[in-house]
């Protein structure tokens, strides 16, 4: 897959912004997030460019995880 996200959450505080959210997306193929403002696509994106830490869950960009593997994630594409 390149890109996996598996009961994807995060919390700001005591409120609930991205509830356990489950993607597949396998290579070559392009989706979109569809929902009104404040639906939480745009922390979804976050988490998956490493630029937010899930408070559960987990996602992975081409094989590497979000958490323990940025730096990687970061270099996923590049020539």
């Amino acid at each position: 897959m390149a890109l996996e996200a598996e009961g994807l959450t995060r919390a700001l505080g005591d409120r609930i912004v991205v509830d356990d959210v489950h993607l597949r997306v396998p290579p070559g193929r392009v989706h979109a997030l569809l929902g009104p403002n404040g639906s939480g696509k745009t922390t979804i994106v976050r988490m998956l460019a490493t630029l937010l830490r899930p408070t559960a869950g987990r996602a992975r960009v081409r094989g590497f995880d979000v958490v323990h593997d940025a730096t990687q994630v970061l270099d996923t594409g590049q020539s």
